[in-house]
């Protein structure tokens, strides 16, 4: 049996203890990992559609290399709007650690002959609750159902997402029960991949959501059934709403002209 002395004397350096519970509250825990991720709507202004052919080149040349050193940093995919709305032709869709990268890249893209002639219409700020994104060209990332890999499908649906205050004033077991309607209607469509991301404090919106799938219809279909449940009476704003076709980001400049 040990003396009372030996109870009260300091533990030797490197020798192991039990934490006691004041020890593991006063331990901060781990925060999970969050990431911004960025959608920003790009239209051209008449002026390009005039310049020499060989002139044009050269800028969505030039526009191009400067996003492609920033995937070292981003996770980045690109979208044509060119046909399907009047204030947009392409839309940037980044994903980062850090809001840096986002605003050195943009800054370099404005500074290309390109950006000259680039109007930004839209741009939606957010976070996500944790680290959520891989990147599929690492080896080292395996998909799961908490990290997932972006830009699979065909098509983007993306618009920011505000709730009334009303929403926030029912109970916790409230709000749930209606989402779990919104969940086993999701399910229905298997075909249409979810991304919800959080911007409270960042921008004008409180959620950007974003849709991906091969199959268009089927996302009408799944709008269209959200519409009569019970939490839809709770959403102040849901537009503008964008229909973006993955391209490469060669492909989306030469369809703006």
């Amino acid at each position: 049996m040990s003396t009372e002395k030996e109870q009260n004397s300091p533990v030797p350096y490197g020798s192991l203890r039990l934490a006691s519970k004041e020890d593991e509250t006063e331990r901060p825990r781990p925060k999970l990992p969050r990431q911004y991720v960025n959608f920003t709507f790009y239209r051209a202004r008449p002026e390009w559609r005039l310049l020499d052919e060989k002139e044009k080149e050269r800028a969505r040349q030039e526009f191009v290399n400067v996003v492609e050193e920033f995937r070292r940093e981003l996770l980045i995919h690109t979208y044509s709007l060119v046909g399907l709305r009047t204030n947009a032709e392409f839309m940037i869709w980044r994903i980062g650690y850090q809001l840096d990268p986002i605003q050195e890249m943009t800054s370099r893209l404005n500074q290309t002959e390109l950006g000259k002639y680039l109007e930004a219409t839209q741009s939606f700020l957010s976070m996500t609750k944790r680290s959520m994104y891989i990147d599929k060209d690492n080896p080292e990332h395996v998909e799961d159902r908490l990290h997932i890999v972006p830009g699979r499908s065909k098509y983007l649906f993306v618009y920011p997402f505000v709730k009334t205050r009303e929403w926030y004033t029912r109970t916790a077991e409230q709000r749930q029960e209606m989402m779990d309607e919104h969940i086993r209607i999701g399910s229905k469509y298997r075909s249409v991949k979810l991304h919800t991301t959080y911007s409270f404090g960042l921008d004008d919106q409180e959620f950007v959501v974003a849709f991906e799938t091969d199959e268009p219809s089927d996302f009408l279909d799944l709008v269209q059934e959200l519409r009569e449940t019970k939490a839809s009476s709770f959403t102040l704003r849901d537009t503008p709403m964008f229909t973006c076709r993955q391209r490469t980001l060669a492909e989306c400049l030469d369809a703006i002209g």
